[in-house]
């Protein structure tokens, strides 16, 4: 898994959620995971989450962390169990920090209010997943906590590199314990 983070601030309206997008926007091909720091603006017509758009539910943060990953040779379960990988290696990085973090599927939760939103959806390529944790909560459509405002974490990037490193080190680990055992 080849990960980076993307310095340019990013407005992430959900077109982004899209087959190659990473390697024709940043030259990584294969496997990738990227983040990125933006306001996150998803309209209905660019949701990918049905029950989103049944509940007319859009998506908005003045300041989010965006990680954005494509996965390729997978199915759509193994992809929402990469999906739920990367939010319980969002959980221990806070949770590292000494804050009590509640998961839900795959939503995170501080003081009961909402933090993150993510989506797996596979392409005709590839799986992808978007994980976006706010970083300012107001102005959010829900009861929302964010990254600075409510858990005081001030340097992003570093803990998306810290995030990245972990979620693409426990994926390779994963791989490498599939072949070391034999078949019975």
């Amino acid at each position: 898994m080849q990960t980076k983070f993307i310095e340019q601030e990013i407005k992430y309206e959900g077109f982004q959620l899209a087959p190659h997008w990473i390697y024709k926007n940043f030259k990584i091909q294969g496997d990738a995971t990227v983040a990125f720091i933006g306001e996150c603006d998803v309209k209905l017509n660019e949701m990918v989450d049905i029950e989103d758009v049944i509940n007319n539910e859009p998506i908005y943060s003045k300041s989010m962390l965006s990680f954005i990953s494509e996965q390729f040779n997978i199915g759509l379960v193994e992809g929402v169990l990469r999906q739920r990988l990367m939010i319980c290696t969002i959980k221990e990085a806070l949770e590292k920090r000494g804050f009590k973090i509640k998961r839900n599927g795959d939503d995170l939760f501080f003081n009961d209010k909402k933090l993150t939103v993510s989506i797996a959806t596979k392409s005709t390529t590839s799986v992808l997943i978007h994980t976006g944790i706010n970083i300012i909560s107001s102005g959010a459509p829900v009861k929302a906590s964010g990254l600075t405002e409510d858990l005081g974490v001030t340097d992003i990037k570093e803990f998306a590199l810290e995030v990245l490193n972990n979620y693409s080190e426990e994926l390779h680990d994963i791989i490498q314990a599939s072949t070391k055992v034999r078949g019975v």
